[in-house]
């Protein structure tokens, strides 16, 4: 019996080359934007990532773009409270959301961040897929069941990517990938597949990199 949301299979030869040229073509950072009007034109494919505080967000988007430095952590949870876009190829944006969590931050920010983020998730017809990085020692966190609230109100696809597979052993995996499954079920925009990956070993990286080159 097949378990629900399995984990994403390994890619076939020719859907990791897809995979692999999309980004060998080369990404950028393109712009930081902290209101609506600043968003660039929705005249391509895009995908986002979101993800509490120090989930490895920013070390995830470094290892798919085979570029060390082009997504920046803040050393501050909670602080950067941009929507920063990068171009991949001339047919991609990815899509950086601020780290959630936000321990460390006004009120104000974050409700000015939350307006923000809800309005970029209900509104932007070009986004295909939010991919939400769930921390493999941790699984869903009541932080994250927010984030997966949300864009089941505002019909966005997302699918699970877990990061730092590395940092725990395979029967501490079963037991989060058990808790994460459960916490998914409830979700109606939760695609059926989950991405294990770590940024450190290149685990997984290829499996996002063709799923990425394959919506459309």
């Amino acid at each position: 019996m097949q378990l629900p949301f399995p984990l994403a299979p390994e890619p076939d030869d020719m859907s990791r080359e897809n995979g692999r040229l999309l980004f060998a073509r080369g990404s950028d950072f393109l712009k930081g934007v902290v209101a609506m009007s600043g968003l660039p034109p929705a005249d391509r494919i895009e995908v986002c990532f979101a993800g509490r505080s120090n989930v490895g967000k920013s070390s995830l988007i470094n290892a798919l773009t085979g570029r060390k430095g082009l997504a920046r952590a803040s050393n501050t949870p909670g602080r950067t409270q941009e929507i920063n876009f990068f171009t991949t190829d001339e047919s991609h944006y990815l899509v950086d959301l601020p780290g959630y969590g936000f321990a460390n931050a006004p009120l104000p920010v974050v409700e000015k961040w939350q307006r923000l983020l809800k309005q970029y998730l209900s509104g932007r017809q070009s986004l295909r897929r939010a991919f939400v990085l769930i921390d493999s020692r941790h699984g869903v966190k009541k932080v994250d069941e927010e984030i997966l609230s949300l864009l089941d109100s505002s019909a966005v696809t997302f699918q699970c990517v877990m990061t730092k597979a590395d940092k725990i052993k395979d029967h501490q995996m079963d037991k989060v990938l058990g808790q994460v499954r459960g916490a998914l079920s409830k979700h109606p925009a939760a695609f059926p597949e989950i991405i294990v990956t770590s940024s450190e070993k290149c685990v997984g990286i290829d499996t996002l990199r063709s799923t990425i080159a394959h919506i459309q």
